[in-house]
């Protein structure tokens, strides 16, 4: 399967039998990092599925890129740039779209798995178009209410499934505000697994394994 040019740089690997459409599960990484990061995960996914892992729009110096701005401030503390999280939701639609026809998807079989900011976007852009996604795999992450379209809790949100970790002595993303993720999926009718780790801002072997066999039961 050849690499096709689409609106955001990406890394692939095809499924291990070619089907008339294959399942997939696109890959967003976080703050700061690049497509390569997640991609690490391929090789011990499901061999089913096509992986794609895409590379956030804005670069971030000297070597990442970010889905959108996270600044520090003194006196405010950290916040993030809504109106750039949103555009890139409405990117990661396009992008997913495009892969879609370009490698010939099974458009009722897409995933999701995010890692921290690549998160909450996968987060976002499943709440508010549940109609383009099957599964969300959020590691390290939350649900930003400010990111999510207008009327998003009244679409029909039955059909997804999602699992939800976090580690919980991440210093990054505290544990509480994942931990109100729950009430939210609660509140919309889905279907999910929400797991801790004694663990810091990333994915230990446990959490990934747990993760993984979640994933092959839901395809």
């Amino acid at each position: 399967m050849t690499t096709q040019h689409l609106s955001l740089e990406h890394l692939i690997r095809p499924p291990a039998k070619s089907t008339v459409k294959s399942p997939a599960i696109f890959l967003f990484h976080g703050y700061g990092s690049n497509e390569e990061d997640l991609f690490s995960f391929a090789p011990e996914l499901p061999e089913e599925l096509c992986v794609i892992s895409a590379r956030a729009p804005y670069r971030l110096p000297p070597y990442g890129f970010a889905w959108y701005q996270i600044d520090f401030d003194a006196n405010f503390g950290k916040w993030s740039d809504t109106e750039q999280a949103r555009a890139s939701v409405q990117k990661m639609m396009l992008f997913i779209k495009e892969a879609i026809d370009a490698y010939s998807l099974d458009e009722t079989r897409i995933s999701l798995l995010g890692f921290s900011q690549g998160t909450v976007l996968s987060f976002a852009l499943a709440l508010s178009y549940p109609e383009m996604i099957q599964n969300v795999v959020g590691l390290s992450g939350y649900v930003d209410e400010n990111i999510l379209s207008a009327g998003y809790d009244k679409k029909d949100h039955s059909h997804l499934k999602m699992y939800v970790s976090h580690g919980q002595l991440d210093p990054v993303i505290p544990l509480s505000w994942a931990s109100r993720t729950p009430a939210i999926l609660d509140r919309l009718g889905i279907s999910y697994a929400f797991e801790e780790f004694p663990t810091g801002h990333g994915v230990s072997r446990e959490n990934f394994y747990s993760m993984n066999t979640w994933l092959a039961k839901h395809l």
